[in-house]
């Protein structure tokens, strides 16, 4: 048996509104939103009293969605230090790949992007840079040149 298939990356966040714009921002579509609650949700994540929602958000015309969660019950748990280096052992980041990395940047820093560097260019291929999106997520941004 193989792997069909990568379905979602799922992130945590304490304003799912806020999200879903800054996603929108980057390119991504709101492909639902819904409640996540109940006896089946709580066995599957292994927490009592379990109460949150979910938005998918996907790439059009292209694989790659993302699940931005938000716990109402049990609440979040804030990691210490809060705003993680990117040395910092879990999920490091997520990248996309876009068409024009400053464009990008300026469309995200209304919602609260923050270059963590600064964008670097990779020999004669790359353009790329990490950011912080909403709740402190880690993003890449890679631009090709050639």
């Amino acid at each position: 048996m193989t792997i069909q298939r990568m379905d979602n990356v799922g992130i945590v966040v304490d304003d799912l509104d806020a999200a879903v714009a800054f996603f929108t921002a980057l390119g991504m579509e709101l492909e639902g939103r819904t409640p996540i609650e109940g006896a089946w949700a709580a066995s599957v994540v292994g927490l009592d009293g379990m109460r949150s929602e979910i938005a998918m958000m996907r790439i059009p015309g292209a694989p790659g969605r993302l699940e931005l969660a938000t716990y109402h019950s049990p609440a979040a748990i804030t990691p210490e230090p809060e705003l993680a280096p990117p040395n910092t052992l879990g999920l490091h980041r997520v990248m996309f790949a876009v068409d024009d990395i400053e464009a990008t940047l300026a469309r995200l820093r209304p919602h609260g992007a923050e270059l963590v560097g600064e964008v670097a260019r990779f020999e004669d291929s790359y353009l790329l840079c990490y950011l912080r999106g909403p709740s402190g997520i880690i993003l890449a941004l890679a631009e090709q040149l050639s």
